[in-house]
């Protein structure tokens, strides 16, 4: 008898140890998931381009013999948020890559670097990362790597928010021994209004 009681005690004990430990690990939990976490400059960057998400339109950049309006989608493309897709092409021109320019661009966060690849039309694939500027306006990128065709290259996009409206978009461009830079103004459309 006297060892059941002492079983039973052993049992006792143990339950409460464990209920005990559990509730401190809960009580952790709960204490980290309460102290927010300091967003990193890659995330910080990533959060200005995702202000960006929507339709957008602008003039077509200066010197450009099209005398053409650019369309410019820039959207979340994964349900969590993490990646996003900028389409560039001309407007009021069919989503036909064969007969007209349709670059995409993607953009994510790999570790502590924000990061794009250019799918260009040229037939090259740039990766790049990005830093914010320190006013928290501007986007600029430098080019990591680069695979495929190399005859004309993107080497550097910049973009900079104007307003919660308006923002530019410089992407600059190699070919052979000659840059140059398209410069698009962008502005929303009255249709796609920006999250």
């Amino acid at each position: 008898m006297k060892a059941h009681r002492f079983m039973l005690f052993a049992v006792l004990m143990s339950l409460c140890t464990v209920a005990f430990a559990q509730s401190d690990m809960e009580k952790s939990d709960a204490q980290k998931s309460s102290v927010a976490a300091v967003p990193s400059e890659a995330q910080k960057s990533f959060a200005t381009l995702k202000s960006l998400a929507g339709e957008w339109e602008g003039p077509p950049p200066p010197g450009d013999a099209r005398d053409v309006r650019q369309d410019a989608h820039l959207a979340a493309c994964d349900v969590e948020g993490n990646a996003l897709v900028h389409e560039l092409q001309e407007a009021g021109t069919p989503l036909d890559a064969t007969k007209y320019d349709h670059p995409v661009t993607m953009f994510y966060v790999d570790g502590d670097q924000l990061t794009l690849i250019h799918y260009c039309d040229a037939g090259n694939r740039p990766r790049m990362t990005g830093k914010m500027s320190p006013d928290g306006k501007t986007v600029e990128f430098e080019r990591q790597d680069i695979s495929g065709v190399l005859r004309c290259i993107c080497t550097i996009p910049v973009f900079t928010i104007i307003d919660a409206n308006h923002h530019t978009e410089d992407w600059t461009f190699m070919m052979g021994t000659s840059r140059f830079t398209r410069t698009s103004t962008c502005s929303e459309e009255l249709t796609g209004a920006n999250p």
